[in-house]
């Protein structure tokens, strides 16, 4: 009986989700009656209830967990200090002459702001103001500039500093520190390929991905040399300050999101873009953000203590562990069910509900856990850009202009969906893709 509430339990609560209730009230409510029908039957005990006031404790002094604001925060302020914009225009003009060289600054871009940002929408939603408009006016195949711009976007997800890999880590029970140096190459990989498929498509077709006309890059000389030191130099400098002290063991992720926030107000500064209304509109989406992690972050510990009383946890970690092909078969297993829920609820629910569920198994088998965080956040990420539900294509969609059809997004992200796919495989295949950096630093 207690087994089969606990089951009932979780699916119940998968259910409230992908119908669209709240995540913080549906995991508290859910863990609420299920503790009244446990008690009614006898098969849960209502003074566990008692150890919760310890874990709302536990999860608020979280030090890994303080990343999360300061990561957000430093991604609200860039994205309104202008810097996507001027990088855009300028690695437009820099590549403008080959064809395919406006989708290529879009890649480069997109990994430059992961970079500095590690937030997709603000990096699909900036991308898609700014270089979309540009792309369709030189004549740019409507597929491949909706295309690359979502892809490019998602890049966020995996290169660091990252907060899916924030959270990540901090469910996995790692440093994340570690996750950040292990995702560095497979982040870069992604980048290399969607490059290479984009410089591919210009060459076979190039009437979808033309140069710029000569007239729109007419800078040469000493100015464009200023003007690529002007834009390069900000997120480099922000790069260097963040990942560079972590890399080196500097600062700890937490303490350089804090430099990095300190440095994203200076810039905005430097670019005459800081006032008290933009201070007090990056304050608000940071808050409101955090404010959304924390009640989260309550509701999972309401949820997973009431899971763990009726003996739900145990039961689906005994059946992960004991599924067809072992190591492999929980390996797919999992993949595949990160991969489905990500296409219905953010990666917030994820990994507060469904990671702690992998993350015993994983152990068990022996798993490289540092490995594994990686190829979880590379599966995300594919999830987030699959049609019809990726969350990077409903931000792209609200932002395009009307001629760009839905139907254009979801044919233009396929080939970069495959391209993910192919790394994801790789990452698998090859684990010294992730685990080389980590052991040579």
């Amino acid at each position: 009986m207690t087994e089969w509430l606990g089951i009932s339990m979780f699916f119940g609560a998968l259910v409230l989700l992908l119908l669209g209730y709240p995540v913080a009230f549906t995991l508290g409510g859910v863990a609420i009656l299920f503790s009244l029908i446990g008690v009614a039957t006898g098969t849960f005990s209502f003074s566990l209830w008692g150890s919760f006031p310890l874990q709302v404790f536990n999860t608020m002094s979280n030090y890994t967990l303080l990343a999360i604001p300061y990561f957000i925060f430093m991604g609200a302020m860039l994205e309104k200090s202008g810097i996507a914009e001027r990088l855009l225009e300028t690695i437009g003009i820099l590549f403008g002459r080959i064809r395919g060289g406006l989708a290529l600054a879009v890649v480069l871009v997109g990994a430059l702001l992961a970079a500095t940002t590690g937030v997709v929408a603000a990096t699909v939603v900036a991308m898609g103001l700014i270089s979309l408009p540009i792309m369709l006016r030189y004549g740019y195949n409507k597929e491949l500039a909706t295309g690359v711009i979502a892809a490019s976007g998602t890049l966020g997800q995996i290169i660091p500093p990252s907060v899916v890999l924030v959270v990540l880590g901090d469910q996995l029970g790692i440093s994340v520190g570690d996750l950040f140096v292990g995702s560095m190459i497979p982040g870069l990989l992604m980048t290399g390929v969607f490059a290479v498929h984009v410089l591919a498509i210009a060459t076979i077709r190039p009437d979808a991905a033309p140069a710029l006309p000569p007239e729109v890059r007419n800078m040469r000389g000493r100015d464009l040399g200023m003007r690529v030191l002007n834009a390069m130099v900000p997120p480099l400098l922000s790069i260097v300050l963040v990942l560079g002290s972590i890399l080196f063991g500097f600062a700890t992720p937490t303490e350089a999101g804090g430099v990095g926030s300190v440095g994203a107000i200076l810039l905005a500064a430097a670019n005459h873009q800081l006032s008290w209304d933009s201070l007090q509109r990056v304050g608000d989406a940071t808050l409101r953000i955090t404010s959304m992690v924390v009640f989260i972050l309550l509701g999972s510990a309401a949820f997973s203590l009431v899971f763990r009383g009726l003996r739900g946890e145990q039961v689906i970690q005994n059946a992960l562990g004991n599924l067809p092909g072992g190591e492999v078969g929980f390996l797919a297993a999992s993949m595949a069910i990160v991969f489905f829920l990500g296409f219905f609820i953010d990666f917030f629910q994820i990994a507060f509900i469904i990671v702690p569920l992998f993350a015993p198994v994983a152990q068990q088998f022996g798993m490289d856990m540092v490995w594994y965080g990686v190829v979880l956040g590379a599966n995300l990420q594919t999830s987030f850009l699959t049609p019809p539900f990726g969350f990077a294509l409903f931000y792209l969609r609200g932002i395009t202009p009307p001629e760009v059809k839905t139907q254009d997004i979801y044919r233009g992200v396929i080939p970069f969906v495959l391209l993910q796919i192919l790394v994801l495989v790789a990452i698998v295949r090859f684990p010294a893709i992730v685990s080389w950096l980590p052991s040579a630093l």
